[in-house]
């Protein structure tokens, strides 16, 4: 069950925002959304090994030793290199 006090000199509308985000968090809105409408034993079971692939495709590719992103170096910072005139003017 999800609580959600009123913090001193703060707003309902905040604290509904609060109340929100930790429904999605906990899931509450997608279990109530998946109990909408009845669904076939099978295409519960297809739509679970859908999702399981999903997160296994997803952890295989976040620990690809093949496609580790290189670290780019940090470049100097470059002094601007100004005419013996002075800075440059608009023309």
């Amino acid at each position: 069950m999800i609580k959600v006090q009123v913090r001193a000199n703060e707003s309902l509308e905040a604290a509904l925002r609060r109340f929100k985000r930790q429904c999605n968090y906990s899931g509450i809105f997608r279990l109530a959304k998946a109990n909408t409408w009845h669904e076939k034993r099978s295409d519960k079971r297809r739509r679970e090994r859908r999702e399981r692939l999903r997160i296994i495709q997803k952890a295989t590719r976040k620990n690809d030793p093949t496609k580790l992103k290189k670290r780019r170096r940090a470049r100097p910072m470059r002094k601007p290199s100004f005419s013996q005139s002075g800075p440059p003017s608009a023309v």
